[in-house]
């Protein structure tokens, strides 16, 4: 369902800047360190996220009152140039579970720092990380590293996806223990992606790698 931001009625002082007009700019936002407390934020600020469900598992839990049977789904949203978010879900039937890990993900969007940051690579545009990164969850450890131009994403299909989303090409890159579990997997390359963004470094250095700060 397309969102409308006339008939949105905010319910936080944030809310209420981003539809008066008084915040255009979700990176207002970000620089600020605020969080998002309404999904219509992302929605009237990001308007053209894609979607994509990386995993549907059943979990059975045992309970007093029997046998509990739940789906959990794993969505990732983006709009493929610098934003990504990734997000969890349960519940008894699928559809609802994608709906809310779908509204998870667009509660923990973030922006993705890009660059050139290839030393065999001049093109000066914004196609693979700026620098080698890693992120970690649970046993799962993954390298992402600069890549030059035309080398494409040499990472597993879960990742591929969530740097697709994030508007990264080429990547190089390392995984490490239990790379099958999907979960992990891309929690790992998401912690990832958050951490470019939390490593700090000059505007001239950042410049040297084709980031546009």
């Amino acid at each position: 369902m397309s969102f409308n931001i006339d008939e949105w009625e905010p319910k936080t002082k944030m809310g209420q800047l981003v539809k008066d007009g008084t915040i255009t700019d979700i990176d207002e936002i970000f620089e600020k360190g605020l969080p998002i407390m309404e999904l219509e934020i992302v929605d009237a600020l990001i308007p053209d996220l894609e979607e994509e469900v990386m995993d549907v598992n059943l979990v059975q839990r045992m309970h007093k009152s029997g046998r509990k049977v739940n789906f959990r789904v794993i969505v990732a949203v983006g709009n493929k140039d610098g934003y990504v978010g990734l997000g969890q879900g349960k519940a008894k039937e699928v559809g609802p579970a994608i709906r809310k890990a779908v509204d998870n993900a667009k509660y923990n969007i973030i922006k993705v720092r890009r660059g050139c940051g290839d030393w065999g690579c001049v093109c000066g545009r914004e196609h693979t990380v700026p620098f080698k990164v890693q992120g970690k969850t649970s046993s799962v450890s993954v390298n992402l590293m600069p890549a030059p131009a035309g080398v494409g994403l040499v990472i597993g299909d879960v990742g591929k996806t969530i740097l697709k989303l994030a508007g990264i090409h080429d990547v190089w890159s390392q995984s490490f223990g239990q790379t099958q579990t999907t979960v992990n997997f891309a929690n790992a390359v998401f912690d990832a992606l958050k951490t470019l963004s939390e490593v700090k470094a000059s505007k001239e250095d950042l410049k040297k790698m084709g980031v546009n700060y």
